[in-house]
């Protein structure tokens, strides 16, 4: 039966942890884009964590670490300097991301003293909960605009930016003991390869087996982790939807990550009886997932409230684990 342990408290040094004890890394550390105006998404972890996780991985471990688009360069450079080999990156493709642009109209109209014509009313709904998440302006009215300028109106519905549809993971490897190959690492050790077979795509309804050597458990998973059907006939990539925020009434969490894609990820960095370690828990997703796979976990999260969420979540399967909690 698996086991857990939380810690209350900031991630740096891995303090509880020795060398060369931990089998895998899965983790959505802060982006540092400031989501939502949080405090702690300002910066990107410092390069000390990715120290640190390498010093308590065994040889060989394989990581995931969540990322945004517009810094995945700069967590790259520190994961590589720290020592971490970059693999791959994955990409959780999704189709209902929030739109992070504005009429850039209504700022010429601005800009030229000129005053936008109101047009009609809307609600304001923000989050992923249905109706709207209670603690974003949930169905605040608000007035709705277009530019009465001349040159507002040649821009009209311009912008900054496109709809976000996806979120970088990154594939990172602890390099395997000097003077081992891949096998005698994974003998001694238990890490250095994928799990590729536990996290194959099952084949469709009436579908036959494919490719040049068909397996019957189905394709090897690409590195697009994908939420909506592509009807290009076949299905190469694991579907899996996202989240609502506040789905259970107690998980507040803003980032908050589907349990079902932590499953498939904790599934291809580990294998059923390992260790994972979760830097950044947030609400424990990552905890939840392994504990659910038979994975033993091990994670920190620095703020109180979402201690308390996945401290929560954690009991709410109490029956299926046994578990410590500090």
């Amino acid at each position: 039966m698996s086991e857990f342990k939380i810690y209350n408290k900031s991630c740096y040094e891995l303090q509880e942890l020795s060398g060369n004890s931990i089998d895998a890394i899965v983790t959505d550390p802060p982006y540092g884009i400031s989501y939502q105006n949080h405090y702690w998404d300002k910066d990107l972890p410092k390069r000390q964590i990715w120290e640190d996780s390498l010093r308590v991985l065994k040889p060989g471990a394989f990581g995931l670490v969540f990322s945004s688009i517009r810094l995945m360069h700069r967590l790259m450079v520190d994961l590589e300097d720290s020592g971490f080999i970059i693999k791959d990156v994955l990409f959780w493709s999704y189709l209902n991301g929030m739109p992070k642009s504005r009429d850039v109209a209504l700022d010429i109209d601005k800009e030229l003293g000129i005053e936008s014509k109101v047009i009609g009313k809307y609600k304001y709904v923000q989050g992923y909960k249905k109706n709207g998440a209670d603690n974003y302006y949930a169905n605040k009215e608000k007035f709705k605009y277009e530019p009465t300028s001349e040159l507002g109106k040649k821009y009209q519905g311009s912008g900054l930016g496109l709809k976000p549809a996806f979120e970088p993971i990154i594939l990172i490897q602890k390099s395997i003991e000097k003077k081992l190959n891949v096998a005698q690492n994974i003998i001694k050790y238990s890490t250095g390869s994928l799990n590729i077979e536990e996290t194959r795509i099952s084949y469709a309804n009436g579908e036959k087996t494919v490719g040049h050597n068909p397996h019957s458990k189905g394709r090897v998973a690409s590195n697009i982790v994908r939420t909506e059907e592509f009807n290009d006939g076949f299905d190469k990539f694991f579907l899996i939807p996202k989240v609502r925020q506040k789905k259970e009434d107690f998980n507040f969490h803003p980032t908050l990550k589907p349990v079902d894609l932590m499953y498939h990820l904790v599934k291809l960095v580990s294998f059923e009886g390992q260790t994972v370690i979760d830097p950044f828990i947030g609400s424990g997703s990552t905890g939840i997932a392994c504990l659910k796979l038979k994975r033993n976990f091990v994670g920190y999260e620095l703020k109180k409230d979402y201690f308390e969420i996945a401290k929560k979540g954690l009991e709410n399967i109490k029956t299926e684990v046994s578990y410590m909690l500090f």
